[in-house]
């Protein structure tokens, strides 16, 4: 529950970031007569994503029980590969993010109606899209059904919370640190995603070594335990790991992690070295 709750969070942050963004703008250059239609792109990328959700959970039905794991695992390779992306882009983007949404609107305010609602639609529903595909496959990881996505319901209303007490002056955030520190907690959560992914190919039979393990600490940490549920809920640890689950996990967390820090230091750094205004001529 609590790496979806990071999840819900992390993503619904950006979402609303963008919302806020979009509406400050709007604002500021006298056009809140179009605030409807950035509400209308909204509404239409939450039903898109629901949409989305709703295929990955009831799509796969009725299938062989190997069918079935081979798109699990490949779809929860997929969220790993979104997810790292997304951790990268936001580290680097997030400095222009609101140049780029600004000149999106001055392109398209005064253009046909669909066109501000689809920039609203395409950016708020990158993210919902990435969040639905990603705690689906968190929550196939962990078993569970309705404590992941209750914990990714509650990311996404605290998210909304903050992003209203952004948008009226009354919160101020380090955004930075904030999408840093969960960066580098969701490349963890997308290692545990990415061996849980490896498992669900091996048991389809597409990878071979289901009965190698690597370590299998079932005898300390019970699988239906509090312990396991808890580490399954946050880290996706399961107490019997294959080698190649192992191998996946240690191949990804690592360099993913090394050159994740690294890219916020170089982006620290570069924000640090800036020049800052022009100083006055002494007289």
């Amino acid at each position: 529950m609590t790496a979806n709750f990071l999840i819900g969070l992390r993503e619904g942050l950006e979402a609303v970031l963008i919302v806020v963004l979009l509406l400050a703008y709007l604002a500021k250059t006298g056009r809140t007569s179009l605030v409807p239609r950035i509400f209308a792109g909204i509404f239409a990328a939450v039903l898109v994503s629901l949409g989305f959700g709703a295929l990955l959970t009831f799509g796969p039905r009725g299938l062989t029980f190997e069918a079935q794991e081979t798109i699990g695992g490949a779809l929860s390779i997929l969220a790993v590969g979104f997810v790292t992306w997304m951790v990268f882009w936001m580290a680097t983007a997030s400095r222009s993010l609101a140049a780029d949404l600004r000149g999106r609107v001055d392109r398209v305010a005064d253009g046909p109606a669909w066109g501000l609602t689809l920039v609203a639609a395409l950016a708020v529903g990158r993210e919902g899209l990435e969040t639905a595909l990603f705690i689906w496959a968190a929550t196939r990881a962990t078993g569970q059904t309705w404590e992941p996505l209750l914990g990714a319901l509650l990311g996404i209303l605290v998210a909304v919370a903050l992003g209203m007490l952004l948008h009226q002056g009354a919160l101020r955030i380090n955004l930075s640190r904030f999408f840093a520190w969960t960066g580098a907690a969701l490349i963890i959560v997308a290692g545990g995603v990415l061996a849980y992914g490896i498992h669900d190919l091996q048991e389809a039979g597409v990878l071979p070594g289901l009965h190698a393990l690597a370590f299998d600490v079932s005898h300390v940490v019970a699988p239906g335990g509090w312990i396991a549920t808890l580490l399954k809920g946050v880290f996706n640890f399961s107490p019997a790991t294959t080698w190649l689950e192992a191998a996946a996990w240690v191949l990804y967390v690592v360099p993913v992690m090394f050159l994740y820090l690294r890219r916020v230091r170089r982006g620290r750094l570069d924000a640090t070295a800036a020049p800052g205004p022009p100083q006055p001529a002494a007289a």
